[in-house]
């Protein structure tokens, strides 16, 4: 009996880091071949990098210090938008004595008419970016990037509208002094979501998803122990979720995955006090429990242009881009056929 009681005792302690890393790593199962995507729009490669260029050059003070060029950004996204959809809108907000302004387009359903559906109205996607960069950079990557997926999104919508509810947003003031503070654009944002009473079926933050490198030990991470599991090499995008909604975001990253089945996706769930895991505007909903991930190149962690003048449209990959974008569309396409009207 006591020799079954250690066995036993030593097969959970095995066990026990095993599940755990499983938990937070999420490898893929066979849950990937369930997903039927065919024939979707690809994301353009060359439109992507005209609006990094667009945004990083000719908007590159756009910074909660030059309010006249962030608010000159904003005028650009909303008209590239408006381009895609009648369904576009300002929120505007007050900080200190200035305005500023999130960028917000729906696609597909309206979530209004609630008569419409049998079962009430269907829950949102929310696709967001920030639009904004850190002071004294062209922030291209940071998170032009973002953007630009943003509106390429936008017109694959406009050419194939989706069969649910889907708000594209451009945040803005996500960058110091207001990171981590109610000035954020995505604050106001998840606020205005709870004051409608609506909860989003999913929220996904795209944050820095332009930077790639081939060499080994480009990637580092905020636990070095994380290393063990994860690549060296800084050439995958990274989708970030938290403990409660670990199953979510295997989801995406599976989904994500089956766009490109050569472009490597890995995710992380873990608890929003790990060093990196809510260091962007996802972590805006989470304080209201609403299911969101970060889907990243995980900033600076790869990136050594991040916060400096460097960070440049030449430091990008856009082809892979263009492969983070498709990866989305999946996603929205699969939670389509999983919440059919």
């Amino acid at each position: 009996m006591k020799k079954f009681i250690f066995t036993t005792l030593v097969t959970v302690l095995l066990l026990l880091p095993a599940t755990l890393i499983a938990w937070v790593k999420q490898p893929f199962s066979k849950e990937l071949d369930e997903l039927n995507i065919v024939n979707l729009p690809k994301a353009d490669a060359t439109r992507l990098r005209a609006d990094v260029e667009k945004l990083s050059i000719e908007y590159a003070n756009r910074n909660f210090w030059d309010v006249k060029t962030l608010n000159l950004a904003a005028d650009y996204i909303h008209e590239e938008l408006k381009k895609t959809t009648q369904r576009v809108e300002l929120q505007s907000y007050q900080v200190d004595s200035e305005k500023f302004y999130n960028i917000i387009a729906h696609f597909g359903p309206s979530i209004d008419n609630t008569a419409s559906y049998e079962n009430g109205p269907p829950k949102p996607i929310i696709i967001g970016a920030h639009y904004d960069a850190h002071e004294q950079t062209m922030g291209a990557d940071d998170n032009a990037s973002g953007v630009a997926a943003l509106l390429e999104l936008a017109r694959i919508f406009a050419e194939r509208p989706p069969s649910i509810p889907v708000q594209i947003v451009a945040y803005t003031l996500e960058e110091p002094p207001n990171f981590r503070t109610n000035s954020m654009g995505s604050r106001h944002h998840a606020e205005s979501l709870v004051q409608a009473g609506t909860q989003p079926e999913l929220v996904m933050v795209l944050e820095m998803i332009g930077y790639y490198s081939e060499a080994e030990n480009s990637q580092e991470y905020p636990v070095s122990l994380l290393k063990w599991f994860y690549p060296t090499r800084g050439d995958f995008i990274g989708v970030v979720g938290n403990f409660e909604n670990a199953p979510l975001t295997k989801m995406v990253k599976m989904a994500m995955q089956s766009a490109h089945s050569e472009f490597p996706v890995e995710s992380i769930s873990a608890p929003a006090m790990m060093t990196g895991i809510d260091f962007s505007d996802h972590a805006s909903y989470w304080l209201h429990h609403m299911p969101a991930v970060m889907i990243t190149d995980t900033s600076f962690y790869r990136n050594p242009h991040y916060h400096q003048a460097t960070d440049t449209s030449a430091t990008l990959d856009y082809a892979r881009m263009a492969n983070v974008v498709d990866g989305v569309q999946v996603v929205v396409a699969h939670m389509a056929g999983r919440n059919k009207l």
